[in-house]
């Protein structure tokens, strides 16, 4: 047997920020994050478990410190940045975010781990990466940010990494105080929130049993079906619990659409935009099974997870549709309906914490457009809707316009609706009292 031959037995553990910088120009290209570091920590050969959360780290730290460190990559390259090739400003982003937003790693090892990631990808410049890495290191005390007072949007959009044009819009909306605590709060970690499954425990029976398989959690403040993952011994989707059935991994906020909607058991529910089924499922959960939900969406494989995650659930009264649901839907499905829920596509500012590759993605010019097919989709679920029955729309944005204002337009277009009040589900603090 060749010496130099790995045993097959033997674990080959990865390089975190090898697989961080091959994730980041993944992400560059037009994939999701959350996707691509799961399968990552999931896969045959894993990194070891210390350098997990430190992958988890790098690469959703540097999607939300993208353009803070962009900004400071153009202050220590010679060249010009926007020139440069994706990958080596990922292996670039990946090391000075370990400067900037790490501790106790050493400067020389993040510098020879990005020298070593650039040999490995990129044969012939790490030559580059180092020159700018050694630069940064001579004359990082020098940076000087934008001036806060003589430019505050640039100011913000700097050092709270957003593009110069969202910052522009919130301060528009928010003032320029509130818009600088959204930014920061969008850069803040978020914690993992599951979403109990009442079919087949209590919120304090789950807690029991997750943490006799070694999970921390905690009850959500606002949520009554929420908890809130602290710490946990092994990927979540290995837990026995997860496997059969016990939660669903949502955040708090999402959690409470379903409990706006307020169905009934043996109501006939329509979700009009359901995608994998977050909300789909819970509402299914809060009928105990009974009754019937239509969920509907544009993409198959959205509504092949649905049926995916239905089943780990235990539930059977959702019926998937593929069909365009500004339009026509089709005949299989009711005329009427007692509630309706349209969690319309959006731009997501809601979910920044989350998805922070969305604030680089999304353009100004893309608000109009969504917000036609917001209106779209309203007003041909208004046709679906039974007289007194409710009709719940919802977004995760922060704009207006994609909020109060189309709600506005629709109600002008349909003066047959009218607004109502969220019922006691909803937490007070929660509720617009104006």
């Amino acid at each position: 047997m060749n010496r130099n031959a790995i045993s097959p037995t033997k674990k080959v553990q990865k390089n975190p920020r090898l697989i961080a910088v091959s994730i980041l120009n993944r992400v560059g290209k037009g994939a999701f994050a959350e996707p691509l570091v799961d399968e990552a920590l999931s896969g045959d050969h894993p990194p070891a478990t210390p350098d997990r959360a430190l992958l988890t780290n790098l690469v959703y730290g540097v999607l939300r410190r993208q353009g803070f460190l962009d900004w400071v990559i153009t202050r220590f390259y010679s060249g010009d940045a926007d020139r440069m090739a994706p990958g080596i400003k990922n292996i670039l982003r990946v090391a000075l975010f370990q400067f900037f937003f790490t501790e106790r790693i050493p400067s020389f090892a993040i510098v020879n781990e990005a020298v070593k990631t650039a040999k490995k990808l990129f044969p012939g410049r790490q030559g580059l990466v180092n020159a700018v890495l050694r630069n940064f290191l001579r004359q990082r005390d020098q940076l000087v940010f934008p001036d806060e007072k003589s430019d505050p949007i640039r100011h913000l959009a700097v050092v709270h990494s957003h593009p110069r044009w969202l910052v522009a819009k919130l301060a528009d909306n928010f003032g320029l105080t509130e818009a600088a605590a959204i930014c920061k709060a969008n850069n803040e970690v978020p914690t993992l929130t599951l979403r109990i499954n009442r079919l087949n425990a209590s919120r304090d029976q789950a807690a029991e049993m997750l943490q006799a398989e070694g999970a921390r959690v905690m009850p959500t403040s606002l949520s009554p079906d929420g908890l809130q993952l602290i710490a946990i011994p092994r990927p979540i989707r290995e837990l026995s619990s997860y496997q059969s059935g016990l939660f669903y991994i949502q955040d708090e906020a999402s959690q409470l659409i379903s409990r706006l909607v307020l169905p009934r058991p043996g109501d006939i529910v329509l979700d009009l935009c359901a995608g994998a089924g977050g909300k789909t499922t819970h509402l299914a959960e809060l009928m105990g099974n009974e009754g019937a939900i239509f969920a509907v969406d544009i993409k198959q494989d959205r509504i092949a997870e649905l049926n995916k995650t239905a089943g780990r659930l235990g539930i059977k009264i959702i019926k998937g549709y593929v069909a365009d649901a500004r339009g026509i839907l089709p005949q299989e499905i009711p005329r009427l309906f007692d509630r309706i829920l349209v969690d319309a596509p959006c731009c997501g500012l809601g979910t920044l914490r989350r998805n922070p590759e969305i604030k680089w993605r999304l353009k100004m010019e893309d608000i109009p457009a969504l917000t036609a097919t917001q209106l779209a989709l309203l007003l041909n679920a208004a046709d679906y809707l039974k007289d007194g029955g409710h009709l719940i729309y919802a977004t995760c944005s922060l704009l207006p316009e994609e909020n109060e204002d189309l709600v506005d337009q629709f109600l002008q277009l349909r003066n047959d609706f009218q607004l109502c009040r969220p019922g006691p589900a909803i937490p007070d603090q929660l509720v617009d009292h104006r």
